[in-house]
């Protein structure tokens, strides 16, 4: 067994067609190559037939012998498998537009060294927030974008992907609806923020269509992004109760601070490897 100096903690998550033996099939691999578990969570969904894991193992082997032992393993299985070092910073593109308070709230968990991404770049169609990434340090890309310029607009952001080797979009209040061939070539690896338990409120001025009809909870969606618009697997909600004494502005208050916790959440456990897709929907381990 090739081993480095010192062990390394890695995280491995995996869904594969449930069966007996593939959790002592897992430890086992992992104990034959010096691994101690640290932490497993495990789900069989009985409505799919999947399974699902999650792993946090300390390990002195190489990731080439670790992949090499899984991909055998995963062939055996019927595997889908990741394999991380746990605690790695994801690298990430946020985009917005003009409200700056999911950006800021991201940037700073960021700054604070609680979230285990970073930040690579803010690109936005609007020039508002430039002050802002400048201030934490992050480059900042204007591209506009017009129905004219959609195609163009949405090739400079590959581009920027590709070149900056983006592992994960944040749509932080971007006000655009991405075309399908982007939500596809992007699939698993994009997340919004949406102003309501989906689909509820859809479209604009959502605290005023939640004022006028006097609702009690106001709610934030975070969901990877497909090309059904707004209806990609949810990943985290959150609420807060409201009553008839709150203003418009006190609902667009309360809602920013729902919106910024519920995409840190989701953020953080993506970047985390805590997210599995099971179909339209997700399993997630905390």
């Amino acid at each position: 067994m090739l081993v480095t100096d010192s062990p390394t903690p890695w995280v491995l998550t995996l869904s594969c067609p449930d069966r007996p033996g593939i959790v002592h099939a897992v430890a086992g691999l992992l104990a034959e190559h010096g691994g101690n578990i640290t932490e497993s969570q495990q789900f069989g969904d009985p409505d799919t037939g999947l399974f699902f894991m999650r792993v946090q193992v300390e390990s002195a082997a190489g990731r080439p012998e670790l992949e090499s032992a899984l991909t055998e393993l995963g062939e055996r299985f019927a595997m889908t498998w990741h394999l991380d070092v746990a605690g790695r910073a994801v690298r990430t593109l946020v985009m917005g537009s003009t409200a700056a308070h999911c950006l800021n709230d991201l940037a700073f968990r960021q700054r604070s060294e609680s979230l285990p991404i970073e930040i690579v770049a803010v690109v936005s169609n609007h020039t508002v927030l430039a002050d802002l990434a400048a201030f934490y340090g992050i480059d900042f890309h204007h591209v506009p974008v017009t129905a004219a310029t959609k195609a163009d607009a949405e090739a400079r952001l590959l581009e920027l992907v590709r070149v900056l080797d983006v592992e994960l979009v944040v749509l932080a209040r971007y006000m655009q609806v991405l075309s399908d061939d982007l939500c596809r070539e992007l699939e698993g690896r994009i997340i919004n923020i949406h102003h309501s338990f989906l689909p509820s409120f859809k479209g604009a001025r959502p605290y005023a269509q939640a004022h006028d009809r006097g609702v009690k909870l106001i709610g934030a969606t975070a969901h990877y992004v497909t090309a059904d618009l707004d209806e990609g697997p949810i990943i985290e909600q959150d609420v807060e109760r409201v009553d008839h004494t709150h203003s418009v502005e006190a609902l667009v208050a309360l809602g920013q601070d729902v919106e910024r916790r519920a995409l840190a959440r989701a953020v953080r456990w993506h970047a985390e490897h805590r997210i599995l897709l099971d179909g339209h929907r997700t399993v997630v381990f905390r």
